[in-house]
């Protein structure tokens, strides 16, 4: 049933005349694919567009984007969510010029050892931009080669990872970057999760799931731990001035952003006394509420307008700032905060 010469032929034949147009593959630079391979992790198509072009705009190259303030990349990035890969990529264009004169290695080792930099972006970018023969497994590649083959191995565990890396070595000898754009765009056009388009495969021939009815089954994945919740309060304080005030986060989880005070829900308000100064006070109940979604945790957000004397604000540490709606846009705020900016500027006008 399984041909393998006949499979790679039928789908890159599929690819090559329905493949969807979009600017990275217009290019063989392999900054511009860098840019959006790393943007497109956890992120979609349709959203990328446009960031896409916007950062390339202002980072046409690597030299560029490492002599840009950190600051500044983030403000480009803002919306896309999952910031330390924007971090990251910044401090591998440093190490770019740094370590290779600001040339993208060429290199598979090298290229890898940059900050990053894992198995599926060094696969992802070298076989497109160089046609090095490394094969690409993203979840699109995990469902599309694991219905092929019927196979029911736990796709969390990185042993089946290496497994399908090696069993889709023999295809990427050759056309490595087609073949691999090619996986990945059956997986998220015709071998969907939810709703696969069996009947429109171009590769239905070969598919032990299509003919032993087991595609709906596949890929075996098990379940992830539940997500913790965290109830935080959210606070809108102005000034005389009419100017909200914010502080920039000083812990790990998006770090260096901006954001409106934010504390821990709990029965009393004496924590956030302490840390933004007596006169605090609370002058609302909840106005808003919304989600943040991470990894690993929700953040449950209520907002509350609240305020504070002049002589606390004015003696709140140097990591609260007091801005306007303009100022707004110099720094970087994540989706959460923005939406709840949108909220308060609506709420005034």
């Amino acid at each position: 049933m399984f041909n393998a010469e006949t499979f790679k032929a039928h789908l890159v034949e599929w690819f090559n005349k329905h493949q969807r147009q979009m600017p990275w593959r217009e290019t063989k630079d392999p900054y511009a694919i860098w840019v959006s391979e790393v943007m497109l992790q956890q992120t979609q198509v349709d959203t990328v567009r446009s960031y896409y072009e916007r950062f390339l705009n202002r980072f046409p190259n690597v030299e560029t984007l490492a002599k840009a303030r950190e600051e500044e990349v983030l403000k480009y990035w803002e919306g896309l969510g999952y910031y330390s890969r924007a971090r990251n990529f910044h401090t591998a264009a440093q190490e770019v010029v740094t370590r290779h004169g600001g040339i993208v290695p060429k290199n598979p080792d090298q290229f890898k050892a940059l900050k990053g930099v894992g198995p599926y972006t060094q696969a992802a970018v070298l076989s497109i931009a160089f046609d090095t023969p490394l094969p690409t497994v993203d979840g699109n590649v995990f469902r599309v080669w694991s219905r092929l083959n019927n196979d029911s191995r736990d796709i969390q565990h990185q042993r089946t990872r290496k497994a399908y890396e090696s069993e889709l070595s023999p295809y990427v000898q050759q056309q490595a970057g087609t073949f691999n754009q090619a996986m990945m765009e059956l997986g998220a056009l015709i071998c969907t999760p939810k709703a696969p388009l069996c009947l429109f495969c171009p590769v239905q021939s070969h598919c032990e799931a299509f003919h032993e009815g087991t595609v709906m089954d596949l890929p075996v994945k098990s379940k992830k731990v539940k997500k913790e919740i965290v109830d935080l309060d959210v606070f809108i304080i102005r000034d005389d001035l009419n100017r909200l005030l914010v502080e920039q986060r000083q812990e790990r989880l998006l770090n260096g952003m901006w954001q409106f005070p934010l504390f821990e829900k709990r029965e009393d308000n004496s924590h956030v006394k302490k840390v933004l100064g007596a006169s605090f006070q609370v002058e609302s109940e909840e106005v808003f509420q919304l989600k943040h979604q991470f990894t690993h945790k929700t953040w449950q957000l209520h907002v509350h307008y609240a305020s504070l004397s002049q002589d606390d604000l004015d003696n709140l540490p140097k990591h609260y700032q007091r801005i306007t709606f303009e100022e707004k846009e110099q720094l970087t705020f994540p989706v959460s905060m923005t939406r709840i900016f949108d909220f308060v500027k609506k709420a005034l006008s």
